[in-house]
C-alpha cells in the first residue's frame, strides 16, 4: 500500500478520539484479536493485518488470556514487540484468576506472551465468584508495581458496575467491555446512561455482529444496503460507523476483529464515513433499541 494511502487514511482514523478518565485520549477504532493465533497457517496474515491495522492508526490492540489460550498474546508479542511504544495494548484474565495473588500470576504471563514489562488496560473478563473488592486489591497492586497503567472491567451490567462503585478503588475502573452492534442494543436502556454518568467508557466488542448469526440478518437489511450504497460503503462499515456514530459524545470506541490485510483497511476506512441524522434515525427505525431493560449480550 502506498505510503500516501497510508497517510490519508490514519489521519481520517487520528481526527476522532476518546479521552479516558485520566486524560489519555484513544482512537475510537481499535483492533480486536478473538481466535487469530489459534492456527499456525494464518500466522503470517494475521501478523500483517496488525501490523497494517497500526500503521493506519488503529493503535489500540485488544486480547485476552483466554483468546487461544494465550496463543492471541503470543502472536501480538511476536507482531508487535518493535512497535510496543506506539500501541495501546489491552488484555483481560479469566474470573478464576480474579484473587489478589492469581490475578498478578495471570498478569506476569500475559505480560511473558506479550514481551512487554507493562499493560496499558488490563480487564476483568466477566464477573466471577471472587468479592470485587478483592480482585480491585490485585488490579491495585499491578498498578503500584508498574505492570499495568490501568484497569478496567468486561461483560459488566448495571448491577456488577454499581456494586463494582461501592468498593474501595472501584471507582478507578477506566473501562467496561460489552458487547455491542446494532442488532444487540440492550446497553442503551441502562448501562450506557450510567456508565455516561460515571464517566466511563465503553469499549464495544464484536461490533460487526461477528460472533453470533443475527449478523446474516442484518445484512440482508434493505435500509442497511441503501445506506451503503449512498456511502459507497460495504454494509459492514456502516454498521461499525453506526457503534461508533457517537462516540465522542458517548464515550465508545470499538475492537472490530480482521485478521487479514484487507479487512483492516475495510475498517480503518470506516473513520471517514459520517452518518447522517435520518441515516441513524432510519437504522433506529429499522433496528430499535429495546424498550425495556434486557439482560446483558454475552459472547
Amino acid at each position: 500500500m502506498e505510503n500516501e494511502t497510508v497517510d490519508t487514511i490514519r489521519k481520517e482514523v487520528g481526527k476522532r478520539r476518546l479521552t479516558l478518565p485520566d486524560g489519555t485520549k484513544l482512537p475510537i477504532l481499535g483492533q480486536g484479536t478473538w481466535h487469530m493465533g489459534e492456527d499456525w497457517s494464518k500466522r503470517d496474515t494475521e501478523i500483517e493485518a496488525l501490523r497494517l491495522g497500526v500503521r493506519l492508526g488503529m493503535t489500540l490492540i485488544d486480547t485476552a488470556e483466554m483468546y487461544g489460550e494465550g496463543r492471541s498474546e503470543s502472536l501480538i508479542g511476536e507482531a508487535l514487540a518493535d512497535q510496543r511504544d506506539a500501541i495501546f495494548l489491552v488484555s483481560k484474565a479469566y474470573p478464576s484468576h480474579a484473587t489478589r495473588e492469581k490475578l498478578i500470576k495471570a498478569c506476569d504471563n500475559s505480560l511473558k506472551r506479550l514481551k512487554t514489562d507493562h499493560l496499558d488496560l488490563y480487564l476483568l473478563h466477566w464477573r466471577g465468584g471472587t468479592p470485587l473488592e478483592e480482585t480491585v486489591r490485585g488490579m491495585e497492586a499491578l498498578k503500584k508495581a508498574g505492570k499495568i497503567l490501568r484497569w478496567g472491567v468486561s461483560n459488566f451490567d448495571t448491577k456488577a458496575m454499581q456494586e463494582l462503585w461501592s468498593v474501595p478503588g472501584g471507582k478507578n475502573c477506566a473501562v467496561n467491555q460489552v458487547l455491542y452492534h446494532l442488532g444487540s442494543r440492550g446497553i442503551e436502556v441502562d448501562l450506557l446512561p450510567w456508565l455516561r454518568a460515571h464517566q466511563v467508557p465503553i469499549m464495544a466488542y464484536c461490533p460487526l455482529a461477528e460472533a453470533g448469526s443475527l449478523k446474516a440478518k442484518l445484512l440482508k437489511s434493505r435500509t442497511l444496503n441503501q445506506i451503503a450504497e449512498a456511502h459507497a460503503a460495504t454494509m459492514l462499515q456502516i454498521l461499525l460507523a453506526w457503534t461508533v456514530r457517537h462516540a465522542e459524545r458517548d464515550g465508545i470506541l470499538a475492537i472490530p476483529k480482521a485478521a487479514r490485510p484487507e479487512h483492516v483497511l475495510l475498517n480503518a476506512q470506516t473513520a471517514a464515513i459520517r452518518l447522517s441524522t435520518e441515516e441513524i434515525e432510519e437504522l433506529d427505525r429499522t433496528f430499535p433499541r429495546p424498550s425495556r431493560k434486557v439482560p446483558l449480550d454475552i459472547v
